[in-house]
């Protein structure tokens, strides 16, 4: 159904794309009723603005861009929480003497689901999307240096959600006013169902 505005056969762009589309948005959001409201609409938005479509063979990319800033909208909060609030301390992450065990689909969801909505982003772009650190600093439109320590501390977030015990081993331990190293209370880890 090509019109003349909209060089774009929307039934073809919907058959095509409709998966790749739900499951990124699925990623982001983390919720079946969620991504398919975000699903439907980029491809809304997608029948409107197909004349705005320069190349044929970047249409997977602009509707991905689409997906982004539609989700990012949606969880847009009036106050950001600063990264220097978080008492992680990502340089001293340990290597795993072991091999992490294997992380199921919904396991990495739930992991997805605690990130901001910023961290769920980058890394989306990144693994989903295969997108460069380049590629990334141009289209949010962010120098290159700031996506690589987005990234970073995003990975970092998803991989303190996803083995809290690295992070917990890694976190030095506490001393009391005489230096001596002072008790420190085991914590809990989660539960995965």
């Amino acid at each position: 159904m090509a019109t003349e505005g909209n060089p774009l056969d929307i039934a073809r762009l919907v058959a095509e794309h409709h998966e790749a589309v739900y499951r990124y948005a699925y990623r982001l959001s983390g919720s079946q009723p969620d991504a398919e409201d975000l699903t439907q609409q980029v491809f809304l938005i997608a029948c409107g603005k197909g004349g705005q479509l320069r190349q044929a063979d970047s249409v997977r990319s602009w509707l991905f861009t689409i997906l982004r800033n539609c989700f990012l909208k949606s969880r847009a909060k009036p106050t950001p929480t600063p990264v220097g609030a978080l008492e992680l301390s990502l340089e001293n992450l340990p290597e795993p003497e072991h091999p992490p065990p294997a992380i199921d689909s919904e396991q990495l969801q739930q992991a997805l689901d605690r990130l901001s909505a910023q961290d769920r982003v980058i890394l989306g772009m990144f693994y989903f999307e295969n997108l460069s650190y380049r590629e990334i600093a141009e289209q949010l439109k962010i120098p290159m240096g700031t996506v690589m320590s987005r990234l970073a501390r995003a990975k970092a977030r998803l991989r303190g959600q996803l083995f809290p015990q690295l992070v917990q081993q890694s976190t030095p331990p506490k001393t009391d006013q005489t230096g001596r190293q002072s008790p420190v209370p085991e914590k809990k880890l989660p539960v995965w169902p």
